[in-house]
């Protein structure tokens, strides 16, 4: 299993290549905030484990393990905004609060969540009773 920080570069990678058709090294530092030296070093890694294949000057592409956990965890992410803004959350924290906790749900937590989701989206009567709490607490 990738560690936190390579599923972050796996994550990124798979959607500048499903956005932009491919996924350079410095798309990559700009996403991630990085030292291209940095996606470098990951990237080599990344190929050493056989999540993709990397050339020198020539790029890289996911290879078939890559890109299905590279979909996992874009679906991890959309999920947990979606389930975040459900709930209530202020939209300017859901971002930096998805970031914070992703890493540290385990998949069976992740598929709960969206079990949860999907039983909100289907009773929005539940969603109007959650926010009506949100809106009497903050009067308090």
């Amino acid at each position: 299993m990738p560690t936190p920080s390579m599923e972050d570069y796996i994550e990124q990678i798979y959607i500048l290549i499903e956005s932009k058709g491919y996924a350079r090294v410095s798309d990559i530092a700009d996403a991630l905030d990085v030292h291209p030296s940095s996606v470098t070093k990951m990237v080599q890694k990344l190929d050493k484990d056989e999540y993709l294949n990397y050339e020198k000057y020539r790029g890289l592409i996911l290879t078939p393990q890559g890109k299905k956990i590279g979909k996992r965890l874009v679906y991890r992410h959309e999920l947990l905004e979606q389930f975040l803004e459900l709930i209530g959350v202020n939209q300017e924290n859901i971002y930096q609060d998805v970031e914070g906790i992703e890493h540290h749900l385990s998949w069976n937590s992740i598929d709960r969540i969206g079990d949860l989701v999907q039983y909100l989206e289907k009773h929005p009567k539940t969603i109007e009773s959650l926010r009506q709490l949100h809106k009497e607490a903050d009067e308090v």
